[in-house]
C-alpha cells in the first residue's frame, strides 16, 4: 500500500515539474512573440531592378522622327525616394512587358506624352475629374498641340510628394516650387512675377501669406483668366488675402480695400453686374486694372507704385484721358473716411447723412399733414353744404 503512494506522489511530482517547465518554455517565448507582432513591417518596394538594369544608366536619350528628344533615363536613388517609389514600372507602362519592348508609333515627344494622359486616372481619380473642367481642357478640346497634361507638370519618375496644409491644398512651402512649374509654360508671366511684390516675397522671403499661381488661379481646376466672369469676380479674389486683418497687420495695409471699393461707382457697377448681369462685360475697373496683374508693385514704390501722384494720374487717365493733376486727390487710398485721416469728407458724410433723412423725413411728415387735412376739410364741406329739411305746408 505505501509502495502505491510513493507511486502516485511520483507521478504528480513529474507531471508538475513538466508543467513548469513548459510554463518557462512559454513565458520565454510570449515575449518575442509579442515584440514581433507590434514591430511594424517595412514597406515593401516592387522590384524594378530589371527595368533600371537598362534604364538606369545615365544620359540616355531617345529621339522621335520630328526630331523631339526625350529622357529615357530614370535615376534609381532619386525614384526610390519619390512619391511613385512603391509602384512597379508595369502600373504605368501597361504595353512593356519584355525586352525587346513593343515599337512605338509616336512620331513627336507630344505624342508619346499623349499616350499616357489617362494613366494617372487609376491612383488619382478626383485631380483628372478637376483638370476635365479647366482651362487647359478645354485647349485640348480646341486642338491646341501645346496644351499640358499631368505629366508635364508632374514628371512621374522623379516627383518628391507635395507638402500640405490643414485644408489639403498646397502649404506655402510649395510655392515656389509651383510657379517653377507653371513657367515650363509660362515663362514671361513668371518673369514678371519674380519681379513684383508678392513673387519677391516668395522667392525671396519664402513668405507664407503671399500667393502663387495656384491661389488666383487654381490648381487642377485652373479656371479661364480671360472670362467676364473671372474678371468681374477678381475683387473678392483679391480680397480673400487683403481683408483678412491679422494678415495685413502685419505689413501695415489697410483692410477697408474692398469696402472703400465697392462704396465707390466703380465697385457698385462691378457688384451690379456681377449679381444681375455676370454674362455682360463692363468697362469699369477692377483692381488689376490699376494694380497690374502679375507684375504689381508695392503702393510705395518710387517708380510705379500708385502712391506716387504721378503713377496714380497715370492709372486713372487710362479711362479718364482728360484728368487733371487734381483729379486724383479725390482718392483716399481705400479707406473709409474717418476724422484723423480725412476729417473733412468724415464730417461732410455725416452732414449728409442726417440733412438728407431730415428733408425726406420732414417732406414726408408735411404730405402725411397735407393729405390728412384735405381729408378732414372735405368731412366739414361736406356737414355744412348738407340742405335742411323745409317744413311742410299746411
Amino acid at each position: 500500500m505505501r509502495g502505491t503512494v510513493y507511486k502516485v506522489l511520483i507521478a504528480l511530482l513529474a507531471v508538475l515539474a513538466l508543467s513548469l517547465g513548459a510554463g518557462l518554455v512559454l513565458g520565454g517565448m510570449m515575449p518575442t512573440a509579442q515584440a514581433e507582432s507590434q514591430t511594424a513591417p517595412v514597406a515593401q518596394q516592387p522590384d524594378n531592378a530589371e527595368c533600371l538594369g537598362c534604364h538606369g544608366a545615365p544620359d540616355q536619350v531617345y529621339t522621335f522622327p520630328n526630331g523631339d528628344t526625350i529622357s529615357i533615363s530614370v535615376n534609381p536613388e532619386v525614384y526610390g525616394h519619390a512619391v511613385h517609389m512603391n509602384l512597379d514600372c508595369q502600373v504605368c507602362h501597361t504595353n512593356i512587358e519584355a525586352y525587346p519592348h513593343p515599337q512605338n508609333t509616336a512620331q513627336s515627344a507630344k505624342e508619346y506624352t499623349l499616350q499616357y494622359k489617362d494613366t494617372c486616372a487609376q491612383c488619382h481619380p478626383s485631380q483628372v475629374t478637376q483638370v476635365m473642367d479647366s482651362a487647359h481642357a478645354r485647349l485640348a478640346a480646341e486642338g491646341n498641340p501645346n496644351t499640358p497634361v499631368c505629366a508635364d507638370c508632374h514628371n512621374p519618375h522623379d516627383q518628391n510628394p507635395i507638402s500640405k496644409d490643414a485644408n489639403g491644398d498646397p502649404a506655402p512651402a510649395e510655392h515656389a516650387n509651383i510657379a517653377n512649374t507653371c513657367a515650363k509654360c509660362h515663362s514671361t508671366i513668371v518673369d514678371q512675377y519674380k519681379q513684383s511684390v508678392h513673387g519677391k516675397a516668395v522667392f525671396e522671403e519664402n513668405n507664407p501669406d503671399v500667393p502663387a499661381c495656384d491661389q488666383c488661379h487654381g490648381i487642377h481646376n485652373i479656371s479661364q483668366a480671360t472670362t467676364i466672369e473671372f474678371r468681374l469676380n477678381s475683387p473678392q479674389l483679391c480680397a480673400d488675402c487683403h481683408t483678412d486683418e491679422t494678415m495685413m497687420a502685419k505689413y501695415g495695409i489697410s483692410t477697408q480695400v474692398l469696402d472703400s471699393y465697392v462704396a465707390d461707382f466703380h465697385g457698385t457697377t462691378i457688384t451690379l453686374f456681377e449679381r444681375t448681369s455676370p454674362e455682360h462685360t463692363t468697362n469699369k475697373p477692377v483692381c488689376y486694372d490699376c494694380h497690374g496683374v502679375h507684375n504689381i508693385l508695392a503702393v510705395d514704390d518710387p517708380q510705379k507704385g500708385l502712391q506716387v501722384k504721378e503713377n496714380m494720374l497715370s492709372a486713372c487717365q487710362r479711362c479718364h484721358p482728360d484728368a487733371s493733376e487734381n483729379f486724383t486727390a479725390s482718392w483716399m487710398s481705400h479707406y473709409i473716411p474717418d476724422p484723423q485721416r480725412t476729417p473733412l469728407v468724415f464730417y461732410v458724410n455725416w452732414f449728409y447723412r442726417l440733412f438728407v433723412p431730415g428733408v425726406l423725413g420732414g417732406m414726408a411728415v408735411f404730405v402725411v399733414a397735407d393729405i390728412f387735412a384735405k381729408f378732414r376739410n372735405r368731412g366739414k364741406h361736406s356737414a355744412h353744404s348738407t340742405p335742411k329739411s323745409t317744413p311742410k305746408e299746411e
